[in-house]
């Protein structure tokens, strides 16, 4: 750590007062002393405002650190004990020090990655995205397949021409897939068409729909795993595409998930037929890591149950001395609200997609993922469900409840639309909640756009946080990048402002650090600020409990440790 990074002094200064900091109830604490045995500490943090997430001593002055563990929590007096004239010791200036964070829904591979040649906003005229993309096809002359991002589906759906056509002017030739923002749908042009082999004719996949007007032509968009389906056969046309992921992780990802204080998290959606596995696995061995990693296994609605349950238990691994962890597996039980393809126990308000009872649509049955529930969870595996409507989360839970073992850190995550009958079971069934609320479209201002689809009642408290937690469920808070920012400071400020699902700012401390360190089986390494556990920490430039929730949106990481190394510094 360079000097520059904060005055690193040789001796203690004499601290005339006791650390000022807030309690959750928001009364001033004076800092309790946790210690392990005297010994020389490698690096000792004085002067500070530790937050410590750890309910018997929430707040200290001091930190010290040997090699990679904490060996002393408390008060800077005490400290001084583990100082030597070899000792790296940091003045915090008043300045807070927390837990590293973590972000247990991230979609770190294919967010960064350089497969995706480029990018259209939003929303735009047709003539406008004709323009873009014949632009985007002669920047990228040279490769078979052209793979965009960025559009949002009712730009699609408001257009007068039909998608298809539009596509197909631009770029005729080669075969074109673009990812809607949500990654629930992609826009594909003739070509791609073809390639895949979908006609007018085609039956739609498990899990997924093929789009068409309303004279039965295809109209360019396929929804859901129709859309999965499509990109996977692009993404393995490309030969570069393992290269490109793994520099969008090396240079880009990981660094900025560093800058914002994050040290863990869980790669949501690893698809392991296009190589994902793999190039976590070049890093890891490149010991390039600078987070710790669990990865959720991408389990394909389309494949036989036999064939890939033996592929993913052949893929589980937890080694204790290791960064890298592939002991988790995603699971899709429905689609998305905008879609109309969120599992919903009652109708859509509109009927798109002509889907059965127009209730939405399933990735995976109930009944099938128990099954997938009893064969994989004497591995280790604990499951990364994705559920948005409330009779895909109730499906998931009745699910947990009759195949699961009751030892295994399942997660719902999403959670949109929940049936307050469904709340009590999270905590009974011991099924994490997992939330995002960084994108503005959780935020309760836009609750009702979603009364066209779903009508008033059902549109009201999205993303229930707030009664989740009255309700006991262990909660967690993540980004779903880059469907939101992984910034955790604008996730901390929404989840303490977004009344009436709001909850307190420990609570959503906690959230992303002690909860998703329940939520990766870290917890007794990481996650809280005590003896015995590892040095992955952040400084922040401010106390988040002295600011208000809009302040809280600007604070910075000032420095990150990962194993008691530091993997940020801001000067």
């Amino acid at each position: 750590m360079s000097q520059s990074t904060m005055l690193i002094c040789t001796t203690l200064l004499s601290l005339s007062c006791a650390l000022s900091g807030c309690t959750e109830e928001g009364d001033a604490a004076k800092p309790a002393v946790s210690e392990a045995t005297t010994a020389e500490a490698s690096m000792v943090f004085v002067n500070g405002q530790v937050y410590t997430v750890n309910t018997k001593q929430p707040w200290a002055q001091a930190v010290a650190i040997q090699g990679n563990k904490i060996v002393y929590v408390g008060d800077d007096t005490q400290a001084k004990s583990y100082i030597t004239d070899r000792t790296e010791v940091i003045d915090l200036k008043g300045k807070m020090l927390l837990p590293g964070f973590h972000d247990v829904h991230i979609h770190p591979l294919e967010s960064a990655s350089e497969v995706t040649q480029f990018t259209l906003p939003g929303y735009a005229s047709e003539s406008e995205y004709i323009d873009l993309l014949y632009e985007a096809s002669l920047s990228h002359p040279n490769t078979d397949w052209l793979i965009g991002y960025g559009h949002e589906i009712a730009t699609l759906l408001d257009m007068q021409t039909s998608p298809l056509e539009v596509l197909d002017e631009a770029i005729p030739e080669r075969p074109v897939i673009i990812m809607e923002q949500t990654s629930h749908s992609m826009w594909v042009n003739s070509k791609a068409l073809a390639l895949a082999g979908i006609t007018a004719n085609s039956q739609d996949p498990i899990g997924g729909v093929i789009g068409k007007d309303s004279q039965g032509n295809l109209n360019g968009i396929l929804y859901d795993n129709a859309g999965n389906q499509l990109m996977e056969l692009a993404m393995n046309s490309r030969p570069d595409a393992k290269a490109q992921d793994y520099y969008g992780l090396i240079e880009y990802t990981m660094p900025e998930l560093n800058k914002v204080g994050i040290t863990s998290i869980s790669d949501a959606r690893t698809y392991w037929q296009r190589g994902h596995l793999q190039t976590w696995q070049r890093v890891a061995d490149e010991d390039k890591l600078t987070l710790r990693v669990s990865l959720g296994l991408w389990a394909y609605p389309q494949m036989s149950d036999e064939k890939q349950l033996a592929s993913l238990k052949a893929m589980f691994s937890r080694p204790s001395d290791s960064l890298l962890k592939v002991d988790q597996v995603k699971f899709y039980m429905d689609g998305i609200l905008v879609n109309s393809t969120a599992a919903m126990h009652e109708p859509y308000e509109v009927n798109w997609l002509n889907l059965y009872q127009n209730k939405g649509l399933n990735y995976f049955t109930q009944a099938r993922m128990e099954k997938y529930i009893q064969a994989l969870e004497p591995v280790g595996f604990d499951f990364n469900i994705h559920g948005i409507g409330d009779r895909g989360i109730h499906e998931a839970l009745n699910a947990i409840e009759n195949a699961s073992n009751g030892d295994a850190r399942h997660r719902i995550t999403h959670l949109e639309v929940v049936d307050p009958d469904d709340m009590p079971r999270f905590g009974k069934l011991n099924v994490i909640a997992d939330a995002q609320v960084a994108g503005e479209f959780s935020q309760p201002s836009h609750w009702p756009e979603n009364i066209p689809l779903i009508g008033v009642q059902r549109s009201q408290d999205l993303v229930p946080i707030k009664s989740l937690q009255a309700a006991n469920a262990t909660l967690t808070l993540s980004s779903d990048w880059n469907v939101s920012t992984f910034n955790p400071f604008v996730a901390l400020s929404h989840a303490i402002s977004r009344a009436p699902q709001n909850i307190t700012l420990a609570q959503a401390i906690a959230a992303y650090t002690i909860n998703g360190a329940y939520a990766m089986r870290q917890e007794h390494l990481v996650g809280s600020i005590e003896v015995g556990k590892r040095a992955d920490l952040v400084v922040l430039d401010h106390n988040l409990f002295d600011l208000t929730a809009e302040q809280i949106k600007q604070v910075k990481a000032e420095l990150t440790l990962l194993d008691g190394d530091v993997v940020y510094q801001a000067y």
